[in-house]
């Protein structure tokens, strides 16, 4: 398993690995443009190869891509559903231009929708995006907090997605957030409730769908349907539940051979004290 978080690309691309690396990542997680908005900064070929050469000089094999918050896969704002779909296809591509192993992406929001007609449009969405993409990064969906209507808030939910992508060679799974999904109701803070919930994972969705995973801490109740993360051990999970959280990656890890990447979200403040916990628990 690598360990790792998320690192700004402050004054480019290029100053990622480096940042990873001060941190003690052996993985990490980048935005490629501004989250909130704002047009793409252009990758180069010589931003491309000096990317490349920093990812060799510090060490790092793999790293996974974020796309941008404003994107509604749910919204009945045609602008808004088909600029969602045209960039978050252009992520896919400039992830792979870049070698990232996956590029995940939060679907919105229903809305005005409703459950039945706003799941219809997203898969709609999401097949347009894959539709002739031929690049390596793979695409994977994030179990969200629930809060409101947000979309992929259930193990249920985000079966009928990967049912609707599974055809697709570029589409990954999903993308595991502990805090995320501790607040849509899945408990994780003893090995009872991580075998439970990673049972219910694999009867609904599959494990082989469980590429990689944001370990973040919860502010908030099992269920509580709010986005807070908090340090390792500082919230309600708690260090016996991501102990057993990484024992069972470890396990699923040897089963299925794949690399299995572990993403912090945590605030800056800590986070290399959260990696250094991480890597301890690991042990």
């Amino acid at each position: 398993m690598k360990i790792g978080a998320h690192v700004s690309i402050a004054g480019g691309v290029v100053n990622a690995p480096q940042r990873a690396h001060d941190l003690g990542c052996e993985t990490f997680q980048i935005f490629t443009r501004s989250p909130q908005g704002g047009k793409a900064p252009e990758l180069t070929k010589s931003v491309l190869k000096e990317f490349k050469s920093e990812m060799k000089k510090y060490g790092f094999e793999y790293f996974v891509v974020h796309a941008p918050y404003f994107i509604n896969f749910g919204s009945s704002n045609n602008r808004t559903f088909y600029g969602s779909i045209s960039l978050v296809r252009e992520e896919l591509e400039r992830a792979s231009l870049l070698g990232a192993s996956y590029l995940m992406v939060h679907l919105g929001s229903f809305k005005d929708l409703g459950q039945k007609q706003g799941e219809a449009q997203v898969i709609k969405g999401l097949k347009k995006v894959l539709d002739g993409y031929k690049g390596k990064t793979l695409f994977l969906l994030e179990i969200s907090a629930g809060a409101g209507q947000v979309i992929g808030d259930s193990f249920e939910e985000l079966a009928r997605f990967v049912k609707a992508l599974k055809q697709y060679k570029t589409f990954g799974g999903i993308c595991f957030d502990t805090q995320h999904a501790f607040a849509s109701g899945y408990d994780l803070r003893d090995k009872k409730a991580v075998k439970k919930t990673f049972e219910d994972f694999d009867k609904k969705i599959g494990l082989k769908y469980l590429r990689m995973s944001h370990f973040n801490d919860s502010k908030v109740e099992l269920g509580s349907r709010k986005d807070r993360h908090e340090h390792i051990d500082e919230g309600l999970i708690g260090k016996k539940g991501f102990t057993e959280i990484l024992s069972f990656f470890k396990s699923l890890e040897k089963k299925d051979k794949q690399q299995k990447l572990l993403i912090l979200e945590t605030e800056h403040d800590k986070v290399r004290e959260d990696i250094k916990l991480l890597k301890k628990l690991r042990k």
